[in-house]
């Protein structure tokens, strides 16, 4: 506010040179806003409140063309107001639709929490999921409509809403799929959580070291929705199986927590996946506790078609 008082008390002590001062009056008084908020609130003002309010009009002024110039103002990202405040003029500082729409794709980008998942997570939409007749298929129209359903029942809190299992090959949209509907969903004020699921694992080792792990482990099961992506990609110790998928998955049922899954593999074969340790134990019981988890949260839904990826990279 320093410079905006320093000029304006030039301004003020000109009153003896009449002329310099009344041109800056007229010029301020004549400026379509001014002369507006002085109309509207006529029969609040008299000569002597408005002749007290110069400094604030000509501040408000002045911080408009400055805005208006794209030259630094005061309140960066915000814009003068006029108003009445105990029967005298003031200005007061607005968030500009700018700003407005910087945070909210500040707030939007923050409701997804994605971890160790790849950078075009974050611009993934459905605008931009491949559904073009040269590149679509029908799995993948399938998918797209099991996710519009899923978001379109989620939100009208229809109670529990289970989730999705994509299985299919690589590069066919899944992964993009579950970033655009997280995207989609953090748009409508939903938090949702993405997780590389072979990433998060390793991570839970080391995080034995540090006391950490369930710190990391209770802030993923604990997510409104979380995705878990390609899953069964690395064979899990007995130990990531039981004490870290296992206990985030029988959390979540029991929460009724919306949960989706992304996978090389169908859920049959899954099971076959889990039920071999890295030590090359068979543990078909175990494999199979862990997939009735899984049945319960989702919903499988394969994808096919060509892959994108490699396209993409060509």
């Amino acid at each position: 506010m320093q410079s905006i008082n320093q000029a304006v008390s030039a301004a003020l002590k000109a009153r003896d040179n009449n002329q310099a001062y009344q041109q800056l009056v007229d010029h301020v008084l004549n400026d379509p806003e001014v002369h507006q908020f002085l109309a509207q609130n006529a029969n609040s003002l008299t000569v002597e409140t408005i002749e007290r309010g110069y400094s604030k009009l000509y501040e408000f002024y002045r911080e408009r063309e400055l805005m208006r110039a794209g030259r630094a103002t005061v309140a960066p990202g915000y814009a003068p107001r006029l108003e009445l405040a105990n029967g005298q003029i003031a200005v007061t500082y607005v968030p500009t639709a700018q700003l407005n729409a910087q945070r909210e794709q500040e707030a939007r980008l923050n409701r997804v929490q994605a971890i160790n998942m790849p950078k075009f997570i974050r611009q993934a939409s459905f605008d931009t999921f491949y559904m073009e007749p040269e590149r679509t298929s029908p799995s993948r129209q399938q998918a797209f409509m099991a996710v519009t359903d899923f978001m379109n029942r989620y939100l009208a809190n229809q109670g529990f809403v289970p989730g999705l299992y994509f299985s299919g090959s690589f590069g066919v949209g899944k992964t993009f799929l579950l970033g655009a509907l997280a995207n989609e969903l953090a748009g409508r004020g939903v938090e949702s959580t993405l997780v590389h699921f072979p990433t998060f694992a390793v991570q839970m080792k080391g995080a034995i070291a540090n006391n950490t792990l369930d710190q990391k482990r209770d802030r993923v099961k604990a997510a409104p929705i979380l995705m878990l992506d390609d899953i069964g990609a690395d064979a899990l110790s007995t130990w990531l199986r039981d004490d870290i998928l296992g206990v985030i998955l029988e959390y979540r049922m029991q929460e009724e927590l919306p949960t989706f899954f992304s996978s090389n593999f169908t859920m049959a074969e899954l099971e076959a996946h889990l039920a071999v340790d890295t030590q090359g134990n068979q543990e078909p019981l175990k494999a199979k506790r862990i997939m009735e988890r899984i049945r319960f949260l989702a919903r499988e839904v394969p994808v096919s078609g060509r892959n994108l990826r490699q396209e993409q990279r060509a």
